[in-house]
């Protein structure tokens, strides 16, 4: 299980990604091979590749976001 916390807001692309839930946020990959580049609260970038099917969950938590995924859905 992955797990990352950011400062900056994410948008997930509609043509890329559904939201599946919205209580927590829950995004799923549209296609094979999408990308997120994330940068973390300690300034690290963070490039996750998504299978199609793919899903994250994004949780805004006092002042900050977590998103958290199963390392399974990633392609690298």
């Amino acid at each position: 299980m992955g797990l990352l916390h950011t400062l900056h807001y994410l948008d997930f692309s509609e043509d890329s990604w559904k939201i599946i839930s919205n209580n927590p946020a829950i995004f799923e990959a549209i296609d094979d091979n999408v990308v997120l580049n994330i940068r973390d609260i300690s300034h690290k970038e963070h490039r996750l590749a998504f299978k199609k099917g793919g899903r994250v969950e994004y949780i805004r938590s006092v002042g900050k976001y977590r998103l958290r995924w199963d390392d399974k859905d990633l392609t690298n």
